[in-house]
């Protein structure tokens, strides 16, 4: 009796049990079908919205495709907020390409400060939410650039697009609110577009325009245009001149413009202009002191390993060559940053192949990684080397010894004849010789100009000879070049 009442226990507990799970498992599928039920309308209304927001934004540029009538900068504005809001590449390129003509186009309105994309910048309740939409734009702007290949036809349209509004939210002189009355506003708008160079800085904006020069110029036949290559250099030396030549933006523009292919060599063929700018500037003068403090110079040589750094080394030397003056007046730094440069990638160069070395067209067997891609424009790359052992290049560096007048001998006074008897005259003779061997050596012995060892002079010239003795030692599969002199080849 005992044991049958403990049973029913048992199973009165094993029900209550059984019981209570189901209801706990019923609850939990109740909330698991609610979720789904909420994310399923969530993503339902989330595609109508989109549809909707998309619906609205391509009747905007369909009325303003027909022109029927002048869209205002806050209508382009709020278009604009929608088409960021719900913007996917894939789905919303060819909208964002009409949102930047539509920007563009209203820029260009004579007359109609309504009409301004730029004006909104002047509102109190919009500067904010204004300059935080140019930001978004023009980032996307530098996403789209990243992707495009130049060497495309319809690539290169949208390449020129892109940089266009990069170029004219970057810059006020093309803003037609500065002109006239709008002058006392520049201060304030050069500092907006200074902030928006910021946040493009660190988004990576020199990657984005290395990619975009690495992409046009790293061939044979450049596929980037005059006007292409002008903005290019343009937006990249905006923000270090807007910077005041900041040791941070030297340093980005070293290592991601100056870096890329014999770019120095199309920018003198296709771009005079920004030559003079460069020169203007004295950019090569900065170069040369930013890379002269040598944690500065290594630095930059770990960031872009053996084949950029050697990029980086005929784009200097190019430079160099073009501007004599700046070379010859910092001379002493720029042997020593060059020798420094040269020295970094000899720590790599191997004599023999091995599994760890890699082959490179002008440093041989290579053990750093090798970047393929430069292949085809390393021939402009040798080319911008061999101006340093150019006649130019070595006049202006020898220069100061050059221009030294040696030192006149003096004329060694004539022999006196001699008086003595005939029986010591082989012994006089025997002096004689001796004393002019002497003499001869002593001549040859005499520093040239009478400079002492320890001279500026001769200092000088001894870490120029290092400079050549290292480049001999790197540059391995041109050294036949170096010692012939074949700089007569460089046109």
């Amino acid at each position: 009796m005992f044991s049958a009442t403990q049973t029913s226990k048992f199973q009165f507990l094993d029900k209550a049990r059984q019981a209570r799970e189901e209801r706990k498992g019923h609850k939990e599928r109740e909330r698991a079908a609610t979720q789904i039920q909420a994310l399923i309308r969530r993503f339902l209304c989330r595609c109508k919205l989109q549809r909707q927001i998309r619906k609205e934004v391509d009747e905007f540029f369909e009325t303003h495709d027909s022109g029927s009538s002048k869209r205002t900068a806050l209508s382009i504005f709020k278009i604009a907020r929608k088409l960021l809001f719900v913007f996917i590449v894939k789905e919303d390129k060819l909208r964002f390409e009409k949102l930047c003509r539509c920007i563009l186009a209203s820029m260009e309105v004579e007359n109609e400060p309504k009409v301004w994309y730029v004006s909104l910048a002047l509102s109190k309740d919009l500067t904010i939410l204004w300059i935080k939409q140019v930001k978004d734009i023009l980032w996307v702007s530098c996403e789209f650039l990243k992707k495009l290949k130049p060497d495309i036809l319809q690539d290169n349209k949208m390449v020129t697009l892109y940089l266009t509004m990069l170029i004219t939210f970057t810059d006020v002189s093309t803003w037609k609110i500065v002109r006239g009355k709008g002058e006392a506003l520049r201060p304030a708008l050069i500092r907006i577009c200074e902030n928006i160079m910021g946040h493009l800085n660190q988004k990576g904006f020199y990657t984005i325009l290395q990619i975009l020069l690495t992409n046009g110029l790293a061939r044979s036949r450049p596929s980037l245009s005059k006007g292409t290559l002008t903005a290019v250099f343009t937006l990249a030396l905006r923000p270090v001149v807007a910077a005041h030549f900041s040791d941070n933006l030297l340093r980005s523009f070293l290592i991601h413009i100056m870096s890329v292919p014999a770019v120095i060599s199309h920018l003198n063929t296709l771009t005079p202009e920004c030559m003079v700018t460069i020169q203007t500037h004295e950019l090569l003068r900065k170069f040369i002191l930013f890379l002269s403090r040598e944690e500065q110079c290594g630095d930059i040589c770990v960031c872009l390993e053996g084949s950029h750094t050697l990029c980086l080394l005929g784009n200097l030397i190019h430079l160099a060559y073009l501007t004599e003056k700046v070379l010859e007046e910092e001379a002493n730094h720029f042997v020593k940053d060059l020798t420094d440069m040269l020295s970094y990638c000899q720590r790599y160069v191997s004599q023999k192949k091995s599994n760890l070395t890699h082959w490179h067209p002008v440093l041989g067997w290579f053990s750093q990684t090798v970047d393929y891609g430069l292949n085809e424009s390393m021939p402009l790359v040798t080319k911008q080397l061999q101006y340093l052992w150019g006649v130019s290049v070595i006049r202006t560096l020898f220069s100061d010894v050059l221009s030294k007048k040696l030192e006149s001998q003096e004329p060694t006074p004539p022999p006196s004849q001699p008086t003595g008897s005939q029986n010591n005259l082989p012994v006089k003779n025997l002096f004689k010789r001796a004393f002019q061997k002497s003499a001869s050596v002593r001549n040859i012995l005499k520093p040239v100009g009478g400079k002492r060892v320890d001279s500026a002079e001769v200092q000088k010239v001894c870490s120029i000879c290092v400079l050549y003795q290292t480049a001999l030692t790197t540059l391995t599969q041109i050294r036949l070049q170096i010692l012939t002199g074949r700089h007569t080849l460089i046109t």
